[in-house]
């Protein structure tokens, strides 16, 4: 079995290359990752799945153009997020903690308690900052970087992706 530690490593080894899709089978434990960039045709395939039945009812030339014309509004809400992002990385040298896994981020150990950070705060390399929730496995995420907490992306209870940007942080 993998330490979380060594799936982490994974992780970041498969994010800094070219690989989108990166499959590791050792003693019967299987991990299984895709990039974000993948998942986005994954999605455009079942609505042109639901699009060819009716393709194939009406005209096939008709139907090409709404197939193209469906992916493009999720396409438009990426670049949003992506303008989003590139702006606040326009700001000095901001660092980004990312989600090491798709789950559900928690901003505290359970609901009465305080929140990990807040902006403002200062933390250090090992402070934890979140939890991820994935498979009913709670996942304490560390910080991995020294400075000041300058914003908190994301809301307690929201689902997260591989790689979504969870804190902004101004390195010491």
């Amino acid at each position: 079995m993998l330490k979380i530690q060594e799936i982490r490593e994974l992780i970041r080894l498969v994010d800094q290359s070219n690989i989108e899709e990166f499959v590791f089978e050792s003693d019967g434990t299987k991990v299984k990752m895709k990039k974000p960039g993948t998942g986005v045709s994954v999605q455009a395939v079942p609505s042109v799945t639901v699009a060819e039945p009716v393709a194939q009812s009406v005209s096939a030339p008709v139907q090409p153009a709404p197939q193209a014309e469906a992916p493009k509004p999720p396409v438009k809400e990426e670049v949003k997020e992506t303008g989003k992002e590139e702006t606040v990385a326009e700001a000095d040298n901001l660092h980004k903690i990312t989600s090491p896994m798709v789950g559900t981020f928690y901003s505290s150990p359970n609901p009465d308690a305080p929140v990990y950070v807040k902006p403002g705060d200062k933390i250090t390399n090992d402070t934890v900052v979140c939890i991820v929730e994935a498979m009913k496995l709670f996942n304490e995420i560390e910080a991995e970087v020294a400075g000041e907490v300058v914003e908190v992306l994301v809301k307690n209870g929201q689902l997260v992706e591989y790689g979504q940007p969870l804190f902004l942080v101004k390195p010491e």
